[in-house]
């Protein structure tokens, strides 16, 4: 999210600090400029800039804060194929049509979903409240905008559903049969770590595996103690949806989870460079190791049960921007502190929706590094048309549509895009303000 708050630099805060609140600068800020016609006035900072003019949102203290000691050597440069899993895909009922273009599969993405509106949204911390009310929708709003995805005849694809590298790196569309009469769509969540920020603010605090192997979240009640277990975030409730109506899910995947590393993953401040000995983090972790095993649990849960894993980078950095040297820098701690919890992975959502280039195909050393690093799809983000994609000789590049109160406010101010999907109007939840977002112009 994009930060709401003073420039902040690490002389008076430390390194884990700053990235919290770094992490403030969403995932909403740019993407490639498609050419597509809005429907209404693109919110502000919303995506459908190009961002190599723009850079997406100003450097936040994450991107700064990456930038200056990322120990560990930059990975080869060799082509990686689509990472194995446990997972174990079905095949769909009666019949199927093949999509005609896969570079044209419509993508959703969210952020952490808000349990506790009324604390979320009514902090005292006012720029930390418009913030949450810009990227964040409510547990009320998704299950929503769920029902009404699939009512529309949706079902859940996978990105690499869309195309398969071959041994020599290069990129090929698969043929996609989706049941007849339906649409594809890709799910993704960002920044699901349930950062150190969040904590008491109305958002669970982590994922965990319950005694009947189903993954659920951890939530601590503002002012409370008590521990409750169940679905208070993207994940949990897509899997129960999908329990009541496997067709929505008819290949067995859900989505894809985004993680940065900077506070650990998935609730668990599970990372060597900030908590271990000699980390960057004020407080170091007694429990990492433990911590560590526990995310891995989740993570391989998870995994089996239809969810995939994306670098969102290690500090949240601004890709645009970023130089070489510094993508390289986090890249290594990503793969240091995250690869090994997750397993390896060819997805990479940029922060931001910042890109390494606007509408031209992908070249140069940024891309170059990338692509030996393993990554062969590539997600911005571009709120202005239901779908975007691009192909490359050794990629997939694809647009996201953020849905959060941005996305809302744009939509009931006349963008059309999001009524694809469902009526932005009739899921919005009551405790919302009537701002709909915290961005006031």
């Amino acid at each position: 999210m994009r930060p709401r708050h003073p420039r902040t630099t690490l002389t008076s805060l430390s390194l884990a600090a700053a990235l919290a609140l770094g992490a403030l600068a969403g995932c909403t800020a740019s993407g490639p400029s498609t050419g597509a016609a809005s429907s209404g006035p693109a919110p502000t900072s919303s995506a459908g800039a190009n961002p190599s003019a723009s850079g997406g949102a100003s450097a936040s203290p994450s991107g700064d804060a990456s930038s200056s000691s990322a120990p560990g050597s930059s990975p080869s440069a060799t082509a990686t194929p689509a990472p194995a899993t446990d997972f174990r895909p079905t095949v769909p009922a009666g019949a199927t049509t093949t999509w005609p273009d896969n570079s044209m599969v419509p993508h959703l993405f969210f952020h952490s979903l808000v349990v506790d509106p009324k604390t979320a949204f009514g902090l005292s911390n006012k720029g930390k409240a418009a913030g949450y009310l810009d990227y964040m929708v409510t547990v009320d709003e998704f299950n929503k905008v769920l029902q009404q995805v699939y009512d529309n005849g949706y079902v859940l694809v996978s990105p690499h559903q869309l195309g398969k590298v071959d041994a020599k790196g290069v990129m090929h569309p698969t043929p996609l049969k989706v049941p007849k009469g339906k649409k594809p769509l890709v799910f993704s969540i960002d920044d699901v770590s349930y950062y150190e920020y969040m904590e008491g603010e109305g958002f669970p605090t982590k994922l965990v595996v319950a005694p009947d192997g189903s993954v659920q979240n951890e939530y601590v009640a503002p002012g409370t103690t008590e521990k409750k277990i169940g679905a208070y975030d993207v994940m949990p409730l897509v899997d129960a949806f999908v329990k009541e109506h496997p067709d929505f899910a008819p290949f067995g995947h859900k989505g894809v989870i985004a993680l940065t590393g900077y506070n650990g993953v998935l609730g668990y401040r599970s990372s060597p460079s900030m908590y271990g000995p000699g980390g960057d983090a004020d407080h170091k972790n007694p429990n990492l190791q433990a911590d560590i095993a526990e995310a891995t649990k989740v993570a391989n849960a998870l995994k089996a049960s239809g969810w995939e894993f994306a670098s969102h980078s290690w500090g949240h950095i601004n890709f645009t921007k970023s130089s070489l040297g510094r993508i390289k820098a986090d890249t290594a701690r990503w793969k240091k502190d995250v690869e090994p919890i997750t397993g390896p992975t060819d997805l990479l959502i940029y922060p931001f929706g910042a890109d390494i280039s606007g509408l031209p195909k992908y070249a140069g050393p940024k891309y170059d590094f990338l692509k030996g690093a393993g990554y062969n799809f590539y997600f911005n983000v571009d709120g202005s048309t239901p779908q975007w994609g691009q192909w490359g000789k050794g990629y997939l590049r694809e647009a996201r549509i953020n849905v959060d109160g941005i996305s809302l406010k744009a939509a009931l101010e006349g963008r059309k895009v999001l009524s694809h999907f469902f009526d932005p109007k009739s899921v919005l939840d009551p405790l919302r303000p009537r701002s709909i977002s915290g961005t006031t112009s």
